[in-house]
């Protein structure tokens, strides 16, 4: 439905990663572990992806986080926030 986010979902599809990909490709000192996506069709789709972030350094703590990703109309993506929860 326009305008609404859809329920959290396990089942991440190839698009949807491809998405995720896109969006975070360039960040470092990281890993983004993608476990659940949610998203709402608008002038384009934007999606949360629920994560879990595991800093680049021994001992790292992981932390759950929320990434907000807009995918444009034309196929390009912008990573709009990363929450921590």
């Amino acid at each position: 439905m326009t305008g609404t986010y859809s329920a959290f979902k396990t089942d991440i599809s190839q698009d949807e990663l491809n998405v995720f990909k896109k969006a975070i490709g360039q960040l470092v000192g990281v890993n983004y572990q993608p476990l659940a996506v949610s998203s709402q069709v608008v002038s384009g789709i934007n999606y949360k992806f629920f994560c879990n972030a595991t800093p680049v350094y021994p001992n790292a703590i992981t932390e759950p986080v929320i990434i907000l990703i807009y995918e444009q109309l034309d196929g390009s993506v912008h990573l709009n926030e990363i929450k921590k929860i």
